[in-house]
């Protein structure tokens, strides 16, 4: 099951792609934070998703928000991706599925692939509160950027 609106975001530290520790508390009492999970780094929605992300950047992140995408991809491949795409935000490499799982977008089995990260997305205010959460089951939608932007303009 995910983690519910209203619930305190679990905490975590992950690698970013490159290879320096992200930890989302830090962001406590300064930035809010945007967690957009996605399958796999290369794949063709998940590079439509994050090059939207790309191209839309200043109406998502800026001095009170940090977007970070999240895959289950190593950092090396993480750097490849944002390197060849262009991306201005962290991409965090959560390997060992904890974070995945802890935010229930985890897939079990997707195309033979066991434990692969759901398309999801996560808004959590400075207070470390989780204030909007999407999980799909279908790999294939993307998360609508409006209600994201939205819920930022309340947690501003």
């Amino acid at each position: 099951m995910s983690v519910q609106v209203g619930q305190k975001a679990p905490d975590f530290t992950l690698k970013t792609n490159k290879m320096q520790d992200f930890k989302l508390s830090d962001l406590h009492g300064k930035k809010n934070a945007v967690l957009l999970f996605v399958p796999l780094a290369f794949t063709g929605v998940c590079t439509k998703e994050f090059c939207s992300v790309r191209d839309n950047i200043n109406s998502l992140q800026n001095d009170n928000t940090q977007v970070v995408g999240i895959s289950v991809d190593s950092p090396f491949s993480l750097d490849a991706w944002a390197a060849k795409e262009g991306y201005q935000f962290p991409l965090l490499s959560d390997f060992n599925k904890e974070v995945s799982t802890a935010y229930g977008s985890l897939y079990e089995n997707l195309l033979g692939f066991k434990g692969i990260s759901k398309r999801s997305a996560f808004v959590i205010d400075k207070s470390g509160t989780i204030q909007y959460a999407w999980v799909s089951e279908d790999a294939g939608k993307m998360p609508d950027l409006e209600p994201i932007r939205d819920c930022l303009q309340k947690c501003a």
